[in-house]
């Protein structure tokens, strides 16, 4: 249905990605004076203004009284803890031809999808490591991973790990209230890009409906998950834009989803087997990654903030410092990488390659508590 109040229009009507050098130019006139104003508001509160000061470059030179707004924002709201996810690949078949994924159909190598024995095997392997919080992935692809296999994992998965997430192809809403009465009760989905007309070029296959993606965690929250984490692939287009096109895409979920927690999460391109180095133009920096999240949360006090293994160690031992809720530890992008498979193909290159352990006694020298389990299904049990 096309009104104002779905996403796409709502997304449609700021017409970020339809004149984008007017909001450049924006971007460009920012002052320090209108960072000093913004910085002496209190944190927290978001409008396409204030995020269009925080971003600007001008916002770039007061990194440090942001940090500390962030910083302590963050504890204030989520205490000094750091809670700690793996992800679980399932399958590495796909039906999409991305231009920069390890997964494209088009690329030619032995494909893998785990039995249901073997995925559990896998779920253990990593239940033995400490974890209780699990995230499911797998290429695009239904004929080798869908709902009815996804159900009997979680099902199977249930009385091991208190949290049970998923980052797959796009379901509808009936698909996620299955998934939903099966235990998983969380998603991942990043939009890649934001702007329309990129997007249509990055894609083939059924992932090319832009708009159908952007509507995903919609019909998830319709669906009961509690958890949607949302973002963008760094690298792709500008990171200002693409960062003010995902906060109106999360303000809306706050407004229309409000029962679901919302996290960002802030993946930039990784090397993969078979893409090409292309020229990607967009390319984000450190300190441009590390502005991006202090913005957000700034203006998104109860957002959660995720930063995966695709960063190095190095890196994230100083963004947990900032405003990090939440961490990968130990991360495969194979399927059966753990336990059952360890050869099959990745998806990607992982940057951080520190155990589970290492990235908990990472976390304790910094003065945080890495958690392990943050939630148990006896909290919202009827």
């Amino acid at each position: 249905m096309n009104t104002k109040t779905d996403i796409y229009s709502v997304l449609d009507d700021t017409g970020i990605d339809t004149r984008q050098d007017e909001y450049l130019s924006r971007i460009q006139s920012v002052t320090e004076a209108d960072v000093r104003r913004e910085l002496a508001i209190k944190p927290g509160h978001f409008s396409l203004e204030r995020l269009i000061v925080l971003l600007s470059e001008a916002g770039g030179a007061f990194l440090e009284d942001m940090a500390q707004q962030a910083h302590a924002l963050t504890l204030q709201r989520f205490g000094k803890t750091m809670q700690l996810y793996v992800p679980m690949y399932v399958s590495n078949y796909c039906i999409n031809r991305c231009q920069y994924c390890g997964y494209n159909a088009d690329h030619k190598f032995n494909r893998s999808r785990l039995t249901m024995e073997q995925a559990v095997q896998e779920a253990d392997a990593i239940a033995s490591a400490g974890f209780r919080h699990i995230l499911i992935l797998s290429g695009e692809d239904p004929k080798h991973i869908d709902v009815d296999y996804l159900a009997e994992l979680a099902k199977r998965l249930r009385s091991k790990f208190c949290a049970i997430e998923i980052e797959i192809y796009p379901l509808d809403t009936d698909g996620y209230k299955r998934l939903f009465d099966a235990g998983i009760d969380g998603l991942s989905i990043y939009q890649e890009t934001y702007n329309r007309r990129l997007y249509e070029t990055l894609h083939a296959g059924p992932k090319a409906d832009y708009r159908y993606r952007l509507e995903t965690p919609s019909r998830a929250a319709r669906a009961g998950f509690r958890r949607l984490g949302i973002g963008a692939l760094l690298g792709l287009w500008d990171w200002r834009l693409e960062t003010l096109s995902l906060s109106v895409h999360a303000a809306y979920l706050m407004k229309h989803h409000w029962q679901s927690q919302i996290s960002f999460s802030f993946p930039r391109i990784r090397p993969a087997q078979d893409v090409e180095d292309q020229p990607y133009k967009h390319i984000i920096s450190d300190r441009q990654f590390v502005q991006m999240m202090l913005a957000l949360r700034l203006c998104f006090a109860d957002a959660g903030i995720v930063v995966s293994t695709r960063e190095s160690s190095e890196f994230r031992r100083h963004l947990m410092n900032l405003c990090v809720t939440r961490m990968s530890a130990g991360s495969k992008t194979n399927p059966g990488g753990y336990a059952v498979n360890k050869e099959a193909v990745c998806q990607f290159e992982v940057d951080d390659k520190s155990s589970p352990q290492q990235v908990a006694a990472m976390i304790e020298a910094a003065g945080y508590e890495p958690v392990w389990k943050d939630w148990d299904p006896a909290f919202t049990a009827g």
